[in-house]
């Protein structure tokens, strides 16, 4: 085979499948609006905070059926491999990250709901303004409700700290190692 015919090869074999790039992107504009709308209806002084509710309420169930569609996929679908000059500790950090991820997508919205589960206050969750939704066989209390909410916060800080170190894993590998890492997941040029 040339070497004309076998770069574009090897270089369609390096990213990941538009199935898994639509759920990267789709997911990563749901969670990064979680996070936005998790700080501003926790913060005092922001007009009709509670508004907000329902719908981080909504997209984080919808995250987390999301997630588990992704999940899926990933199983059945290895990813491209990194690099065969990738250090042995960045593949540990890319791969350790990455199960992070998945746990923290699937485990926030389940945090979440058992919060919500655990309120005395008789307050419907109805996803979207139409889908009315089961709260959790949970004991209610605000002893619980404290649990479950330090125990999401804590999870939303794990995960904003794994954003950016994900964040920044890519752009340092887009302008200073310049290996068009980026460019598997749809962004960038190839090397």
């Amino acid at each position: 085979m040339s070497e004309a015919v076998a770069a574009p090869l090897a270089r369609s074999a390096s990213r990941y499948t538009r199935v898994a790039i639509a759920f990267h992107w789709t997911l990563a504009i749901a969670l990064i609006g979680l996070l936005a709308t998790g700080v501003l209806m926790t913060t005092e002084g922001v007009p009709n905070r509670f508004d907000i509710y329902p719908w981080h309420k909504s997209f984080g169930i919808a995250v987390l059926f999301l997630s588990f569609a992704r999940l899926y996929w990933r199983l059945r679908h290895r990813p491209p491999p990194l690099p065969a000059d990738t250090p042995a500790w960045q593949k540990t950090v890319s791969h350790t990250t990455h199960w992070l991820f998945y746990i923290l997508m699937i485990g926030m919205p389940l945090l979440g709901w058992a919060m919500v589960s655990a309120s005395p206050l008789p307050i419907p969750t109805v996803l979207f303004d139409l889908i009315p939704w089961p709260h959790l066989p949970l004991p209610k209390g605000e002893a619980e409700v404290t649990f479950w909410k330090t125990t999401h916060e804590i999870g939303g800080k794990l995960f904003f700290a794994l954003l950016l170190l994900h964040i920044g894993a890519a752009l340092k590998h887009q302008f200073v190692d310049k290996d068009g890492l980026l460019s598997r997941m749809g962004l960038g040029r190839a090397a």
